[in-house]
């Protein structure tokens, strides 16, 4: 929604379940928790750790993704989403 960078080890970055990722302060101000592409919740992203303490499982070895991707859906079609389910929790949208 803002376009922040938000790289692996960032502890404001929020997930869905299809791995949608927001800042923390879009998850909370604009989009009240609901996803605007599947309208499921978030959680916070876990971080890959940057060491590997088992062999070849690490940040250095599974890289993250540098590509960013755009919103499938218009802000006033994401205003609609969020405003019909923000107030129903997301395990029963």
């Amino acid at each position: 929604m803002c376009d922040t960078d938000l790289p692996p080890d960032a502890e404001n970055a929020r997930i869905c379940t299809y791995e949608c990722t927001f800042c923390a302060a879009c998850v909370d101000d604009v989009l009240h928790n609901v996803c605007p592409n599947c309208a499921g919740g978030f959680v916070p992203r876990p971080i890959r750790p940057a060491t590997a303490r088992r062999a070849g499982v690490s940040l250095t070895h599974q890289p993250a993704g540098t590509k960013r991707r755009a919103l499938k859906h218009d802000r006033e079609s994401i205003a609609e989403l969020v405003e019909a389910t923000r107030n129903i929790p997301p395990a029963d949208r």
